[in-house]
């Protein structure tokens, strides 16, 4: 490799050629049949698909696949195998030239044993028989041959290849399991043509079944919606009595159910989009024609198989909506939360002031009193060691306790008031630094 190329380069460039087109001459049969695991099949173990492709391989002694192969191709007799590894399944397909003797015979399926297919990892999802033959040049004989190919109900018959083929298909399944599709072309068509014909009607048929994989669980889903939905609009009733808090908590599980079920849903909503897109793009390739008066294949899916996309969007977008109003009815309700506690938390608040005022003017009363007591207990103590003095000088002892009261009270009261600015400094300073 050129070092100034990019690592993967050659890897791009070799995945567009890793699947090529069958090249196919009519008369032929093409046989696909594709296995998914019924859970989490984008997450099961590759080994054990290629073990299976691996066991096929060998019984007809072909190459074994390599391991962690994501596509493989062999001849197995005289049919040409192909098999693919795709996110959620995996697909084989068997070319081989000629037709059975009866139209759509399981014979033809042979070279894809039953008893092989009961041991595939996953389970099958698609079995499709497509059989290719000359277009008569009389081609109103077609329509009596298609009688007695499929049911009249949802067949669907278009020209394509610019007038020079016809398809044909009823996309229902036959009592041995396969669902037909049949192709008619004129002997001048062709391999290339052919093989890329046919390989647009297997990817329809394909992506067409995985898409409707997505139906059922979007009937499951509306049932669960059907009945949250109730919940989720009392929850967000304006006349709403119960208090906002416990209203919050019910609207939070909704919403946990809601996110689950987002969850669960959100890979299968997505690959039924990519598989929709498949199939619109795959009917559009065909460029079909209208063949006597028949629907055509777009028609029959626009009629029977589109109605069944729309309700797995519509589903899609009516769970995203529901999320979206539980989150706006959270926000509400948190708003109406907050408020309701500032409101709490003012009306406690002006109780710690009031409390706090109370405190203050107890704690006067009781400087008051401590400094009545205090110059009580010193004017006694003043008292006893003034009297030899007062005696000395004559002086009544009344007299001296008298002068010596207003003294001492008033020293007493200018001490307590520099202890309390004290305490008020100290208090002041330890603020500051905290919010330092």
């Amino acid at each position: 490799m050129d070092p100034v190329d990019h690592p993967l380069r050659y890897a791009m460039v070799n995945e567009l050629h890793a699947r090529p087109s069958p090249r196919l001459q009519a008369p032929a049969t093409a046989v696909l049949v594709a296995f998914k695991e019924p859970r989490d099949a984008a997450n099961r173990d590759p080994a054990a698909d290629i073990a299976h492709l691996a066991a096929l391989a060998v019984r007809y002694g072909a190459p074994a696949p390599q391991p962690g192969a994501s596509h493989y191709a062999a001849m197995l007799g005289r049919h040409q195998l192909r098999w693919e590894n795709h996110t959620e399944f995996v697909s084989y397909v068997a070319f081989a030239p000629g037709l059975p003797e009866r139209p759509f015979d399981p014979s033809a399926a042979a070279i894809l044993p039953a008893a092989w297919q009961a041991t595939a990892p996953g389970r099958r999802v698609v079995a499709a028989m497509v059989q290719i033959d000359l277009l008569p040049e009389d081609t109103t004989r077609i329509g009596d041959r298609l009688a007695g190919m499929f049911a009249e109900d949802g067949l669907s018959v278009a020209g394509v290849l610019d007038g020079q083929g016809v398809i044909a298909t009823d996309f229902r399944i036959d009592a041995a399991g396969w669902t037909r599709f049949a192709v008619f072309v004129r002997p001048e068509v062709g391999p290339g043509r052919i093989g890329r014909l046919v390989q647009r009607l297997l990817e329809l048929e394909t992506y067409r079944a995985m898409s409707m994989l997505g139906l059922p669980r979007v009937r499951a889903l509306t049932a669960r919606l059907n009945a949250l939905e109730p919940r989720l609009a009392a929850l967000i009733a304006p006349d709403q009595a119960r208090q906002p808090d416990q209203v919050l908590a019910d609207l939070l599980a909704v919403s946990a159910e809601l996110e689950a079920a987002a969850t669960q849903h959100q890979f299968r909503f997505g690959a039924t989009a990519a598989y929709d897109a498949i199939v619109s793009d795959r009917i559009e390739a065909l460029r079909e024609v209208r063949f006597q008066g028949r629907q055509t294949i777009a028609e029959f899916m626009t009629r029977r198989f589109e109605p069944a996309m729309r309700t797995i969007r519509s589903a899609e977008r009516r769970l995203a909506e529901m999320l979206d109003r539980a989150a706006r009815a959270g926000e509400l309700l948190r708003t109406r939360v907050d408020v309701q506690r500032s409101a709490q938390n003012q009306a406690l608040l002006e109780r710690m002031d009031r409390r706090a005022d109370l405190q203050l003017r107890l704690q006067h009363t009781v400087e008051g009193l401590s400094v009545v007591a205090i110059s009580y207990y010193a004017v006694g103590l003043i008292g006893y060691a003034a009297y030899p003095l007062a005696h000395a000088l004559a002086i009544d002892k009344a007299v001296v306790i008298a002068a010596l009261t207003p003294l001492v009270v008033g020293a007493v009261w200018w001490a307590m008031r520099r202890v309390r600015a004290g305490l008020h400094r100290a208090a002041g300073d330890h603020a500051g630094h905290g919010d330092l």
